[in-house]
């Protein structure tokens, strides 16, 4: 399934879609794009954007660190053959291990947690999110597979996050 789906992700055509993905995968490299995005939310959100911003920064810190410091060291999977992607972005892939994808992870992991905090602006973030999923498939940086697991890191991130004001309170007790 793995090899099915990535071949036909990386066989997509349209010269707009390989722009636009490109693009969004430039802006969230190094979480740029998380970072701009929770500036501007810090800036203009009130106290309801600084909440939404320290959950998804800290969501995100979170994801990075369970993906690329452990999960990445541990499974060492090789990432897709260069033959499976039929255009040149497979030769910009990093080097580390496919398993999993760290930009999905941190995508994933700063939307979820703006999402209780200001809804609307996880929707907004959302879409950049997923764009960035596909474009890990669509490059050959990824398995499919990798940016589930990906994804998975993230929502989990951002539900730990989320929850530790909880459980510090009831630690406390």
């Amino acid at each position: 399934m793995d090899r099915r789906l990535t071949k036909r992700v990386a066989a997509w055509q349209d010269p707009r879609l390989h722009r636009t993905l490109s693009a969004v995968e430039e802006a969230a490299e190094s979480s740029k794009l998380w970072c701009g995005a929770a500036v501007v939310m810090a800036c203009t959100g009130g106290r309801r954007g600084r909440m939404a911003a320290v959950s998804g920064l800290a969501a995100l810190a979170l994801a990075q660190l369970v993906s690329n410091g452990v999960c990445k060291q541990v499974a060492g999977r090789p990432r897709p053959p260069k033959e499976w992607i039929p255009h040149d972005e497979v030769e910009d892939r990093p080097d580390s291990s496919s398993f999993p994808s760290g930009h999905t992870a941190a995508a994933v992991a700063f939307t979820a947690a703006l999402i209780p905090s200001w809804p609307q602006a996880g929707a907004a973030c959302a879409v950049p999110a997923a764009m960035v999923a596909v474009e890990r498939v669509q490059s050959g940086a990824h398995y499919p597979s990798d940016v589930a697991a990906g994804a998975a890191i993230g929502l989990g991130s951002a539900w730990l996050v989320r929850r530790l004001p909880w459980l510090a309170v009831r630690v406390g007790r």
